[in-house]
């Protein structure tokens, strides 16, 4: 329910701080080809001394690399870059109208078939998106979208949990403006816990993954802390009634409704 989160994370910080991560109790650590951060994360799973079977591995195919025969070629790669036989979960990081989505599945199916992957994901899929993955007939069990106080996606909450498809939460804190809203850093001191505990602790307390993502190992291990706890479903409510709704990341390349 709780993973750490690598973009903007490379080189020697990116291995240092999944390391940490590992240290620090994560077993969920999420990654991307686009990240550029395969090799150090492999690296730091390797040297965790942790076993491969307890860590959960997310990796995802970038939107132009969609084709079936580009997404074999992808997984294979990223699992060489990362020195590991298979990926527990593996997305589609960006929807790609161009490219039938029904090929792209397609190609995860056979991957997943040969053991490369253990479940299929999708990343940044809207309800059209879903609906139209849903219609394939293919298992999608994650939908990793931008997910915080400040952009609660409600419908699209309703509608994966009707599908039985798990929302995982990135940019989980708003990438730090959402620690500053007042509801936050009021629940924060009645707990006595820090406002990034206490937005992580909201996700999961609505079944919702969250995977933070920070360099500095102090925050790698006070987010960790949100596991400690858990708010009243009164301070919950409290939250979902922020009426901002302002999404932070929107690339030009971006299908959303």
């Amino acid at each position: 329910m709780l993973g750490f989160g690598t973009w903007r994370l490379s080189g020697e910080v990116a291995f240092a701080t999944v390391k940490h991560a590992l240290a620090v109790g994560y077993r969920h650590i999420d990654t991307a080809a686009i990240y550029g951060n395969h090799q150090e994360v492999g690296r730091a799973m390797a040297e965790s001394g942790i076993a491969r079977k307890e860590i959960f591995i997310t990796s995802k195919v970038w939107w132009d690399q969609l084709r079936y025969g580009d997404v074999r070629v992808a997984c294979r790669q990223a699992l060489c870059e990362l020195q590991i036989e298979y990926l527990d979960l593996y997305l589609i990081h960006w929807p790609n109208r161009a490219i039938p989505m029904s090929e792209t599945l397609s190609a995860l199916e056979s991957l997943k078939k040969d053991g490369y992957i253990r479940a299929i994901g999708v990343s940044n899929f809207d309800i059209s998106h879903l609906k139209e993955a849903l219609a394939t007939g293919v298992k999608i069990v994650i939908n990793q979208v931008e997910f915080h106080p400040s952009f609660n996606q409600k419908e699209l909450k309703k509608f994966c949990d009707q599908q039985d498809i798990a929302i995982t939460a990135y940019s989980p804190i708003g990438q730090g403006k959402d620690l500053e809203l007042t509801v936050v850093k009021n629940i924060a001191k009645k707990y006595t816990r820090s406002p990034s505990q206490v937005i992580l602790n909201w996700l999961i307390s609505k079944n919702i993954i969250a995977i933070p993502r920070s360099s500095q190992f102090s925050r790698i291990a006070d987010n960790f802390k949100a596991l400690e706890w858990k708010m009243k479903q009164e301070d919950v409510d409290r939250i979902d009634s922020i009426t901002i709704h302002e999404r932070i990341l929107h690339p030009p390349f971006a299908e959303f409704e």
